[in-house]
């Protein structure tokens, strides 16, 4: 199983902080990849690039410019596209299901086009009330993997332990 998390019309001077914050969730959570579609942001792909880095894990953003040709060739090879939405169908009966297989998770920044609701396997609501596309993203990735990605441990340069008061950050390599 590998999961994509395509985010769809990201604009620069507007969005880098929520797509950053989208694609880093994406990481800790258990994607493998992220693409970066509407404005070529390289500060978002560098900054991932450098978390990677530090904190381990093959997750790798890029950028892609035609987000449709994107997903057309996906689709070709198998892959499942899941749009979350506040229009969709409810998740929760849906992202099991989709447990096992490549999934393309399509999370909008502005006004998404229409196109992409016919494009996409599914439309997908989590809550059906307005929130935020990283707590979306979050949720649904816990249901995909069922609760399994909390316990995975990404190896890189540096670990965070559990504390109950205070931060404890040791460095494991020295690479």
């Amino acid at each position: 199983m590998a999961i994509c998390v395509l985010r769809l019309g990201h604009r620069t001077r507007r969005d880098q902080r929520i797509t950053t914050h989208v694609f880093l969730s994406a990481r800790a959570l258990g994607a493998t990849e992220g693409v970066l579609c509407g404005d070529q942001d390289e500060s978002v792909i560098s900054g991932l690039k450098k978390v990677c880095d530090v904190w381990g894990g093959a997750f790798q953003v890029k950028y892609e410019q035609s987000w449709k040709k994107f997903l057309a060739a996906r689709k070709r090879q198998g892959w499942k596209i899941a749009h979350l939405t506040m229009y969709g169908e409810d998740f929760e009966g849906v992202a099991p299901k989709l447990a096992g297989q490549d999934v393309v998770v399509v999370v909008g920044a502005g006004k998404v086009p229409t196109e992409l609701y016919h494009l996409s396997d599914y439309n997908l609501a989590v809550l059906n009330q307005p929130h935020s596309e990283i707590s979306a993203l979050a949720l649904f990735l816990d249901r995909i993997y069922g609760g399994k990605e909390t316990g995975v441990e990404l190896q890189g340069k540096m670990k965070i332990m559990p504390n109950k008061c205070g931060k404890s950050v040791v460095r494991v390599r020295n690479d």
